[in-house]
Parts: C-alpha cells; sequence; structure tokens
C-alpha cells in the first residue's frame, strides 16, 4: 500500500522529494531506488531550473502513467505554471492517481483547493509575506512550499538569511514546509534544515543534475544524511 503523502510528512524526520527534471521514467526510478520517499512530476511549465518544457496532461499522459504504474510511494504533480492550464488539467492528474496538487499560489485556481481527493501544496514565492503562510490553511492548502528565493540566486550556495526566512516561515504556520533546492543545498545542510522546522526536503536540478547517474548520487547522499539525523 502506498504511503499517505501528509503522514510522511507528519511522522518523518524529514520526508525526501525527487522533483524530476524530466517525465523520464528512469528518473523515477532512479529516485526510488535510492531513497526517495516521494517523486513529483510537471505538465504545462518552463522549468526554470531543468530548462525543459513540459507539456500538456495528454501530452505527457504516457509518461506520467509509467512513472505512477512503477511508484514506490505518492506522487505529485505540478499542474501548470498558469491558472487556465491547471485549471485544465487537474481533475486528469487526479483521477490518474496523483496524490497531491503542487501550484505556486498565484497559479492555484480555486477550484483545486476545494477538491476533496487530493492534497494541495501551495508554493509561496518571494513576495510572500508571513500573514500570507499563516493564513494558508484557512484556504484549503495543506503544504506550504517555500519557493522563496530569487530567481537570479538559484544555485547559490546556501546561506544564514535563507536559514532565517525558512526558520520563520516554520514558525509563522501550522502547516508541514517543503523547502526546494533553489539554493545550491549540501547533505550537510539536512541538520540546519532540521533545527528550522522543514518537514521536507525537495531535491531539484539545482543540486541533482539531469541524468539518472546524478539523479541516483545526489538522492542516496540526501537519503543517508536524513537517515542520521536524531
Amino acid at each position: 500500500m502506498t504511503p499517505d503523502y501528509m503522514e510522511l510528512l507528519k511522522r518523518k524526520k524529514m520526508t525526501l522529494i525527487m522533483s524530476l527534471p524530466a517525465n523520464d521514467p528512469a528518473l523515477a526510478r532512479a529516485a526510488w531506488a535510492n531513497g526517495a520517499d516521494v517523486v513529483k512530476v510537471h505538465i504545462n511549465v518552463q522549468h526554470r531550473a531543468s530548462k525543459n518544457l513540459f507539456g500538456s496532461f495528454a501530452q505527457e499522459e504516457e509518461a506520467l502513467s509509467r512513472i505512477l504504474a512503477e511508484a514506490k510511494g505518492p506522487c505529485g504533480l505540478v499542474a501548470g505554471g498558469d491558472l487556465e492550464s491547471a485549471l485544465r488539467d487537474y481533475e486528469a492528474a487526479v483521477k490518474a492517481g496523483f496524490s497531491f496538487i503542487s501550484l505556486y499560489a498565484r497559479h492555484m485556481p480555486s477550484q483545486i483547493l476545494s477538491c476533496p481527493s487530493v492534497y494541495k501544496m501551495a508554493a509561496l514565492d518571494p513576495g510572500y509575506t508571513l500573514e500570507e503562510a499563516e493564513d494558508l490553511p484557512r484556504i484549503g492548502a495543506d503544504v506550504l512550499e517555500a519557493s522563496v528565493m530569487q530567481p537570479d540566486t538559484y544555485g547559490d550556495p546556501l546561506s544564514a538569511k535563507e536559514l532565517l526566512q525558512y526558520s520563520a516561515l516554520c514558525r509563522h504556520t501550522p502547516l508541514p514546509v517543503v523547502v526546494p533546492t533553489q539554493r545550491r543545498v549540501t547533505a550537510a545542510d539536512v541538520p540546519l534544515l532540521q533545527r528550522c522546522g522543514v518537514k521536507g526536503l525537495m531535491l531539484g536540478a539545482v543540486v541533482t543534475g539531469k541524468t539518472v547517474e546524478s539523479v541516483a548520487a545526489s538522492v542516496s547522499a540526501f537519503r543517508a544524511a536524513i537517515d542520521a539525523l536524531g
């Protein structure tokens, strides 16, 4: 039986999520085999870090179906980079069996927030306020994704300033906070993120690269670091 996404975030010391740089079943297999708890895929978006263009659900459906069929845990989906494409395709994603829909708050239609059969991971962007973090549960979000770094700083080393931002977000929301690797997070940073209150670490192309070998090596290193947490 596939573990429940929210139960993982609540129960585990830190949940390891692999955000695939392409909807490639081989990449998903590498992530699962090396210790990922969750895999996330994309549609309807130009992905900044990987430079990949993801098509509609219909265009990506064959690969997505294979990824879901081989999944060893929950799978989530970024439904788009705008309101209209997310609204068009989210029902097909829910029907296919994705555990959660992940979107920037500004790209998440109200209809998704009202959907009872899927978890909603709402991403705050660099223009966020702590008041918005506090109010996410009121509008139906289940998880806060802290995508709060300025795009021109992607790939920079993690500093105390970012840790302070993550810590403040964790203190100002009752929701589990997932941190994506917009900065060049290392396995050695995992205990610091835990100290901030982070419940999920989402690896992306900035730290994993885009090949089966690089994804496998990165996921394995972060799995070991999380397993070593007290």
